[in-house]
């Protein structure tokens, strides 16, 4: 039997999506598929295709990481798994491992179908939590994979499981999704960039993914928060607006216009405008959740900024239900590839952070 995600409503699909025809888009890290399957084997039905950027993917089996590999252009089939048990219920999800690629219009995952010869699809038990995380390469699983030595930008070396949100959700039993972009920041890129803001695209589905198929994908619509109601909203972004200030202005190639962040106090009450201005959007698009600004993996220098610009935020708005939260730093010791978080690093971070927001959404 062969039938598309649609026509399956056991299937649980994992990230913001589309409904544009009989392909599920996957845009963002960690986008994918959920199920409890009760056949033997289990098929993937894919279509991808890249410029510069492949898409790879992870499959896990009953909480267990079985597989990772990048996705051949064109189409393909991939098997889940085969020569199991048939009736015995096997857990799988299936993630995308790479970010939406902004600087490669091609870049495409689509799941198109599954397919299987015995079995049924259970109904999953419904998640204890919703959770997005927002932010930058960090929130992107760059470096968290890979060998220490690693600098070349890749598509291998991202990672949606060695990730501090795959940890912190599952720990709380929460389904999640991410929004993120590499290099990018609150004022502009690591190398000063204005137009490289993550919250700038956070209300389409995926608005930094660009050309006229992601278009027609629905890339750019906007993203439907009402359908998936966030318990907490957790934002990761700051680092590369850190580095920028110490990096070369920006010239724009059309203008010759020049941008630059620098420490001076001036700029720096410019970035915490940003962040409360990213609050109160943040906050309309989800009136009910916990929103969480964490800080720290790859240093700290804007903490203050952040704090200062959150504590503004509650003194103007009244909103409590908005804080900050340091996540501990990597150090030689937890560093992964790329000079990014590893493993452990992404661990640490998901330790601290679960036991916060276990707490805080209790309080809720």
């Amino acid at each position: 039997m062969e039938q598309s995600v649609w026509e399956l409503p056991q299937v649980r699909i994992l990230g913001r999506h589309t409904h544009a025809g009989d392909a599920l888009t996957l845009f963002y890290t960690a986008s994918g598929i959920e199920c409890l399957f009760t056949g033997s084997e289990l098929w993937l039905e894919l279509n991808a295709d890249y410029e510069t950027y492949e898409p790879w993917i992870s499959v896990e089996l009953n909480g267990a990481w079985i597989s990772r590999f990048p996705v051949a252009p064109g189409h393909s089939e991939v098997c889940v798994f085969r020569g199991m048990t048939p009736g015995a219920p096997k857990h799988v999800r299936v993630f995308k491992d790479v970010q939406a690629m902004s600087g490669d219009e091609r870049h495409l995952l689509q799941i198109t179908a599954l397919r299987w010869a015995d079995g049924d699809f259970l109904p999953l038990p419904a998640p204890a939590y919703r959770l997005e995380f927002v932010g930058d390469s960090i929130t992107s699983g760059e470096g968290a994979i890979g060998a220490l030595p690693e600098e070349d930008w890749i598509s291998a070396f991202f990672s949606a499981m060695n990730h501090y949100a795959r940890f912190t959700a599952d720990a709380l039993g929460a389904e999640y999704r991410l929004v993120s972009q590499s290099g990018w920041g609150i004022l502009s890129s690591w190398d000063n960039d204005p137009h490289c803001r993550v919250l700038s695209y956070y209300k389409e589905v995926c608005g930094l993914a660009q050309g006229a198929r992601n278009r027609e994908l629905g890339a750019q619509q906007p993203n439907d928060f009402a359908a998936w109601p966030a318990d907490a909203v957790i934002i990761n972004l700051g680092t590369n607006d850190a580095g920028a200030s110490h990096n070369p202005p920006w010239t724009d190639p059309q203008t010759g216009e020049t941008y630059g962040q620098n420490t001076t106090p001036a700029h720096r009450a410019q970035l915490e405008q940003a962040v409360v201005d990213g609050l109160q959007m943040l906050r309309r698009c989800n009136p009910q959740a916990l929103l969480v600004w964490v800080y720290g993996m790859l240093g700290d220098e804007l903490r203050p900024t952040l704090e200062q610009a959150i504590a503004r935020y509650r003194r103007e708005t009244g909103d409590d239900r908005v804080c900050f939260f340091p996540l501990p730093d990597t150090t030689p010791e937890t560093v992964g590839a790329r000079q990014h978080p590893g493993v452990q690093s992404h661990r640490r971070a998901a330790d601290a952070l679960t036991a916060f927001l276990q707490e805080a959404l209790n309080r809720s």
